[in-house]
């Protein structure tokens, strides 16, 4: 067996209409019509997948930081200028913990109203990837995003990760 990718994710939140506003005012994800109590289905605005985020109302309290499950989860966008985008309503939001330079991603990192926490991260373009995964390069290091934005340009699309050999070899160690 083969996994080719996350198709969607289930979170259980405290209050799923607080939730729906969240994530579709500050990451942009669209809610799909249906008629489920205690429950929300959203799809990013980009994608073609029936859903990419469930969510249903909890039925406990969340567990602390650090306790066995998920730890974050990570959705892609397209280009650096989404990402400022995405920087500004994190930040407007009061949900914006952090910032890191990945070498072949460029990620920020959020969190929910119920203290979930994210990523938003845009892919090296795969033909860039290896200057990024040179010797000597740390694998995180703080994010300049203007900084990126200047290097590769706003409106680039990043990704996607069509030699899976070639990034192997890149950050995987001899």
């Amino acid at each position: 067996m083969s996994i080719r990718s996350l198709n969607h994710a289930v979170l259980f939140v405290a209050d799923v209409e607080i939730s729906v506003a969240f994530y579709t005012r500050v990451l942009g994800f669209e809610r799909i019509p249906a008629n489920f109590p205690d429950a929300a289905f959203l799809r990013g605005t980009s994608s073609a997948n029936d859903h990419d985020l469930g969510l249903f109302r909890a039925q406990g309290e969340r567990a602390p930081d650090g306790s066995v499950g998920l730890y974050h989860l990570a959705w892609e966008v397209e280009t650096l200028a989404v990402l400022a985008d995405t920087r500004a309503r994190l930040l407007e939001a009061r949900a914006l913990t952090g910032a890191a330079n990945h070498a072949a991603t460029k990620a920020l990192y959020g969190r929910d109203p119920d203290g979930i926490e994210f990523e938003v991260t845009w892919l090296v373009p795969d033909h860039l990837v290896s200057e990024e995964l040179g010797p000597g390069v740390p694998p995180t290091r703080p994010l300049d995003l203007d900084a990126e934005i200047a290097r590769y340009g706003a409106h680039t699309p990043g990704g996607p990760r069509t030699d899976r050999h070639l990034y192997a070899r890149l950050v995987e160690p001899s």
